[in-house]
């Protein structure tokens, strides 16, 4: 979706709300007013009316106002809709994100407005479907700074594996990830890198018929029982791909995409918003091969009842 095309879709504000209108209170829809007599005498629903001077409409029949952007992330803002709507077009086209200042130029508001902005419109990326097939699964650390003293506790270390696991997990966020082959990703933050937490994410983001891959980390033995097979790939042995095809190389690629875009748009990114961020660069994984832009997939999620805190 080109610049231009925009334009003529949404060329003010006013077409955005009618888009919106027509989303939500197309001609035909009944009336939200329970009393109102296109609702009691069989009538196949009513039409909406624009109230001037409003971003309301006005029931035909008995005057109910309805409000398109009640109930939505863009409830309540004083920024224009066509700032909304040209918010979610830049997050759309870009192969690797857009930072909130980078929206603050685009766009001409405030830092504090762009970034709640982004933060609203993460929130309708979010995705739940259970993923299937050939599944890969991994984790891997994102952010923080190795401190002084761990960085010498760890050069002396008499073991120095045993050291490094101790020492990235004082310091950065554990993010587990599975993605099926050639298919969609899900990622999210965990807390910890034991047994129960890992096996009991895959369990939550995987079906019981597909078949694991993962690498030779112990705390994925086990797991297998419960799905339709588990391949590991012995990764210690500098093993990455084996004879059969078994491989981790899709997840990985997936955490390699990830930390080059954060590192090239954002540069960091907070351990408590890592969520939100996760939930935007894999929505655009899994929407990627899409025919229709990506824009509209975005915009169509813009439902009623989903209003984010701010």
């Amino acid at each position: 979706m080109t610049y231009t095309e925009f334009l003529r879709q949404f060329p003010d504000s006013d077409a955005c709300l009618d888009y919106l209108k027509e989303k939500f209170y197309a001609d035909g829809t009944a009336c939200p007013n329970a009393d109102c007599k296109s609702n009691n005498n069989g009538a196949s629903g009513t039409k909406f009316h624009r109230i001037n001077g409003r971003s309301a409409y006005s029931c035909q029949h008995c005057g109910h106002h309805v409000y398109p952007t009640a109930g939505t992330i863009f409830h309540k803002s004083t920024t224009s809709l066509q700032l909304w709507f040209w918010a979610i077009y830049l997050i759309s086209s870009s192969k690797c994100g857009i930072s909130a200042k980078q929206l603050e130029r685009e766009i001409g508001v405030t830092y504090k407005t762009a970034w709640r902005m982004m933060k609203q419109i993460r929130t309708l990326l979010g995705e739940d479907e259970p993923l299937e097939g050939d599944v890969e699964v991994d984790e891997t650390f994102i952010g923080g700074k190795p401190r002084a003293a761990d960085s010498r506790k760890f050069a002396q270390a008499k073991y120095p594996r045993q050291a490094a696991s101790n020492w990235v997990r004082d310091n950065k966020t554990i993010v587990f990830a599975a993605v099926e082959k050639g298919g969609r990703v899900r990622a999210t933050v965990v807390p910890d890198r034991t047994k129960p937490t890992l096996q009991g994410k895959i369990r939550e983001f995987v079906l019981p018929s597909s078949m694991i891959f993962t690498d030779d980390f112990k705390l994925y033995v086990g797991i297998g029982r419960e799905y339709k097979g588990h391949r590991r790939v012995n990764h210690s042995q500098k093993i990455y791909v084996t004879a059969d095809g078994a491989t981790t190389n899709t997840i990985e690629g997936f955490f390699a995409q990830f930390k080059n875009s954060v590192r090239g748009a954002h540069h960091n990114i907070s351990a408590k918003y890592l969520p939100h961020y996760l939930n935007e660069y894999a929505f655009r994984y899994n929407h990627r091969k899409d025919s229709d832009p990506m824009f509209w997939t975005i915009l169509d999620r813009a439902q009623k009842d989903r209003l984010a805190a701010a």
